[in-house]
């Protein structure tokens, strides 16, 4: 549950791979340069912490 970001990030990045590899025509939106500036954004997130499960007040006893 901790590399949720990542595996959809990596997802994504294979998305975009296939996207541009197959030259499949797409709209404006869902290009494979919009996929993997969405992907990249999900791994600065995952990179920065958010979603990672960490507790802010973690096990302390």
């Amino acid at each position: 549950m901790y590399t949720v970001l990542a595996i959809i990030a990596a997802v994504l990045f294979l998305i975009a791979w296939l996207i541009n590899a197959a030259e499949v025509s797409t709209n404006d939106v869902f290009t494979s340069t919009n996929v993997m500036l969405v992907g990249l954004a999900l791994l600065a997130l995952h990179v920065a912490g958010i979603g990672s499960g960490w507790a802010a007040r973690g096990r302390r006893r």
